[in-house]
């Protein structure tokens, strides 16, 4: 598959990156668009990394809805009995 690119700018950033990364043209723009292609994601949520906290805080609502006062409060004072007043383990 070729790709016809007709910016001299573009061809120049290639080239130097390819050479200071010892690797191919090819390979440097393929790095720049997954890492470009990555913050964009990050921006309207569908990174991996947004799906996946996304899902973490999914399981932790559920969590939290599943359980009685009772068993809150037994958490947190097992949580406080794990470490002392200033804060290190107990």
């Amino acid at each position: 598959m070729a790709m016809n690119i007709k910016n001299e700018r573009v061809h120049e950033l290639a080239r130097e990156a390819a050479r200071r990364a010892g690797t191919t043209q090819t390979s440097v723009l393929e790095a720049a668009l997954e890492q470009y292609l990555e913050v964009l994601r990050a921006e309207d949520g569908t990174s991996g990394a947004a799906v996946k906290l996304a899902r973490a805080r999914d399981i932790v609502h559920q969590m939290r809805s599943d359980m009685t006062d009772e068993q809150r409060s037994g958490i947190r004072h097992d949580l406080e009995a794990m470490y002392d007043e200033d804060g290190l383990p107990a």
